[in-house]
This record gives C-alpha cells, structure tokens and sequence, in this order.
C-alpha cells in the first residue's frame, strides 16, 4: 500500500549546518533510487543528497538559503514497499520491481555521434568497484573532442572489457556490472544509453556572436542546471555559466562530455578576444566633475589596431643597453661640420643590417598561420607622435641610403605628420618597426608588434651609466633598448642573438 515517508538528511561528517544551495525536484515529480535531490554546500565542499528510496514526491520541507543538519526533513515522498525486498532502507517502487536478486548487466558503448571509432585513451574504474548511476567509467577520445562515458546504473564492476588504446564503437562491451531491480532500470538503460553522449555537443555549431561568448563567460553558474558538485566546479574553474549548457543524462543532467563539449564550441567557433568579459559601464560623473572628448580618427583607427595586435600576437620583450660612446663622438664631430644627424638615423642604419643577418625579423605570418613571408627588401616603419595621435610612416630601402638622406627624408616625413599631410601610401609597406622615445623620456617600455610584421624596437631615452673598469668607474653614454616580438616565429635564443649583435654594431659600427 502507498505510504507517505520523509527523507531526512544523513550523517554528512563534521559539520553542524549546512546551506541548502540548490533544490533538483519538484513536488509531484517521480524519482528513482539515488536521484539526487538537493545540493548542499559547507565553508569546504558542496554535496549532492540522493534519495534513498523511489517515489512520487508530495511536499518540500527546504527552501533555497536553509541551514540543515542531520536529521532534519528534506522532502515527503509517497512509496510502495517493495515485493521481496529485504532490506527495506532501500525500498522502491514494488509495480516498478520485477526481480531484485542481483543480475549481471553488460555496460555497452552507446551512442557517441559521426564517429565509427574512438579510443579509449582512460579507464576510471576496476573490477570490485561499487558504482552508482551516471558515474564515469571510461573516457573516450576523438579527433574532435574527449568524452567521459557514464553507466546507467549503479552496482559492483565484474570486470572491465577494454583497454588502454583499444578503439571501440556503438555497442562494444565496456564491462560487466553486478545491479539488482534488472528488469525495472532496464527500459531506463536503453533510453540512457540513446540520450548519454550527445552528438549535438560535438558537431560544430555556427560561430556565436560576440555578445553570445560574452554571455558565456561568467564567474559561478547560476544553480538553474542539475550537474554534480564535480562538474559544477570544473564549470566555476573554467568560467562556464552551467544554464547555457544543455544536460544530456537523466532528468536533463549536465555530464562531464556536456560541458567539455560546450567548452570546444565556444573555444573553436570564435577567438579568444570576442570571449573577453565586457568593462563594466560606469557614470564617473557621480564621483565629481568630467568632460568628454571625442578621440580623433587616428587614435581610432591606430586603437583598434594596437588592440587587435595585442590580442592575436603572443609577445615577448627583450631588454638590453649599449655604449654608444663611439655613435655619439661622430655625430659631435658631424654636427661640428654643420651636418645634424639625430641618433634615429644610426639606429636605423645598424637594425637593417641586423636585419640582413637574422630575416625572420623581416618577414611575416601568412594567412593560414603555416608560413613565413620573407621580405627581401628593408623598409623601416618609424613611429612618430603628431597633435592628432600616433602614425607609423615608412622610410623605404634604409640600407641603400646614407646617414645624411635618412636625416633629410625623416625630416621631411616628420614635417608631413605633423601637419598631417601623410598618404595613406607613405605608411604601408614596413617590414620592421622603430618606436623611439628618446627625445622625451623614460628608461625603458614595452612597444607592441606593429602586425602583420613580427618584431618592432623600441628606444628609449640615453644617459650616462658609471661602469667601473677594473680601476676606476667611467661614464659611458648608454642607449636602453627594447625588443618586441611575436613568439610564433621568433624564439629567446633568436631574440638575444639579434639583441646582442645590434649591441655590437650600434658600438663599433665604423661611420667614416
């Protein structure tokens, strides 16, 4: 005869109260045996409490936000007592329980979507084992994505029918499990078994918007969504809100293989830059008195390229100083003469042939990623502040021109920058990029690759450093440099070579 029972929250170890963080049914809802029914959450570790018996539920006892401890009512629950059961903690259902002495039941490989074989590449359980439903038991692996197979039901591990690297598919036989009420979860295994794996989380989907991956990215899951504390907290780790996940296990429950490939979803249908969480918008008038100005079109444009530089090249800077005692003795001696020649132009002269000597440093990336351009000819790209933002016009074929045509040319590019008269063809064509901000200050910074190239330097300001010579300290003019570049085609040992030759030509170059 149905009778109506509580389940009361078990022993749970060494805590007084606990918070009641999310409730996984509803009155009138029918449960099995070890369906979850709440999560709780302690100052350590959040837990699911299972039901112990089958039922059809009548009345919740909690709200969100409770404080329980054991003993206390969760839920009234209508049950039968079951036909030849002996151990009546675990009563289910009797019209649903056929047979509860215990059977072996074959654990298969279900339906796992367009792939004829997978392999095993884990196995996370052993002979002996006892399981409950929807743990995993093995993990799969594609040449899309991995997935963690669960078992529909729960009971003892017989024996584990695969190995390490074994390629299985759609009805392979992972291991033989030791259950009871057979028959009664057998209608429950094949529909377990079809909804599992979800062929919808490994076929790719049209790439979101940007405002979709944003709305992906979130620091908790909302608690909407019936997952197990461990998926809950792999979700937290990797900043996946659990609702916008769709749960392929019984009674909607998101799997391990649900959020894994969600997660390959969001990483290959857009970049990394459009899954970037939004600056939140604030009114900085209610902290005092503001004024806006509207940027001009070249910090636009230069911007959004500088962000997009930044975002897409993987940067690595490098630092280094040179005596340019030697340099700066011939530029007196030039100026004496009447011929001005500013540092930039020595500068310019040693990097082309630096450059000459290492040309990954004048070459770029092509489209797919896969190849490297190199550029034969040595077109300096040098960057220049002007009343209405910075431009990067091109000095071109530095290595055919003197120090005097380079002091002429740069004087004149300068004076058409500023006064904004620069073509749109006077700042294409770089290979290699020069930020010098020698002639305001600063020891050092760090410049961004000017893309599609792949390395810029930047200079900063000289000053005299006192080194000591064994007797005595000296002073030598020193010119602190700094070389940016992106990672993919240029690795540290490369970059400190290039560093420490231009080193040396800056300091012995023979300028007569």
């Amino acid at each position: 005869m149905p009778n109506i029972k509580n389940i009361e929250l078990p022993d749970i170890g060494d805590f007084d109260e606990v918070e009641v963080i999310e409730i996984l049914v509803a009155v009138g809802d029918t449960i099995n045996a070890e369906d979850s029914i709440i999560t709780l959450e302690s100052d350590k570790a959040s837990m699911e409490i299972p039901s112990p018996f089958a039922g059809i539920i009548t009345e919740l006892k909690v709200t969100l936000g409770d404080k329980l401890k054991q003993g206390d009512v969760i839920l009234s629950i209508q049950s039968e007592e079951a036909k030849n059961t002996k151990n009546t903690k675990n009563t289910e259902n009797s019209a649903e329980i056929v047979d509860t002495e215990p059977k072996i039941m074959p654990i298969i490989v279900p339906d796992i979507g367009e792939f004829d074989e997978v392999e095993v590449i884990e196995i996370l359980v052993n002979a002996g084992d006892e399981l409950n439903a929807e743990d995993s038991i093995i993990t799969l692996e594609s040449d899309k994505a991995s997935m963690e197979i669960p078992t529909p039901v729960a009971g003892k591990v017989i024996d584990v029918q695969v190995a390490l690297g074994d390629k299985v598919k759609i009805g392979a036989l992972i291991l033989n499990i030791e259950s009871v009420a057979v028959e009664a979860q057998t209608e429950t295994i094949a529909e377990t078994q079809v909804e599992t794996p979800t062929p919808a989380k490994l076929i790719p989907a049209a790439a979101p918007t940007p405002e979709a991956l944003n709305q992906a990215v979130s620091t908790l899951p909302k608690g909407d969504s019936h997952a197990s504390p461990s998926i809950r907290k792999l979700a937290r780790e990797l900043g996946v809100d659990l609702s916008n996940v769709t749960g392929t296990g019984q009674k909607g429950r998101v799997l391990d293989a649900d959020l894994k490939g969600y997660v390959k979803q969001i990483l290959t249908a857009g970049t990394i830059g459009g899954a970037l969480p939004k600056v939140p918008v604030i009114d900085f008038s209610k902290f005092g008195e503001t004024e806006t100005l509207a940027l001009s079109r070249i910090n636009k444009l230069s911007g959004k390229h500088l962000s997009a530089c930044w975002l897409n090249i993987p940067h690595v800077t490098q630092f280094d100083e040179v005596n340019i005692d030697k340099m700066e003795a011939y530029r007196q001696a030039q100026k004496a003469q009447g011929i001005k020649l500013t540092p930039l132009v020595f500068i310019m002269k040693s990097v082309v042939e630096a450059l000459q000597q290492y040309p990954r440093f004048n070459a770029s990336l092509d489209e797919s990623g896969e190849n490297l351009i190199l550029k034969k000819y040595l077109n300096l790209g040098i960057a220049m502040d002007t009343p209405k933002g910075l431009v990067v016009p091109v000095i071109r074929d530095v290595d055919n021109k003197s120090l005097v045509e380079l002091a002429t040319e740069l004087a004149e590019t300068s004076a058409k920058a500023r006064n904004g008269k620069l073509k749109p063809a006077d700042m294409q064509g770089a290979s290699f990029t020069i930020s010098s901000l020698g002639g305001i200050g600063g020891t050092q910074f760090t410049p961004i690759v000017n893309a599609p190239e792949v390395a810029i330097l930047g200079v900063s300001r000289s000053f005299n450093k006192p080194i000591w010579n064994g007797e005595k300290f000296t002073p030598e003019l020193t010119l602190p440099l700094a070389l940016s570049y992106d990672h993919r085609v240029i690795d540290g040992a490369q970059g400190g070579r290039f560093m420490a030759d231009l080193n040396k030509i800056l300091k012995e170059a023979d300028y007569d």
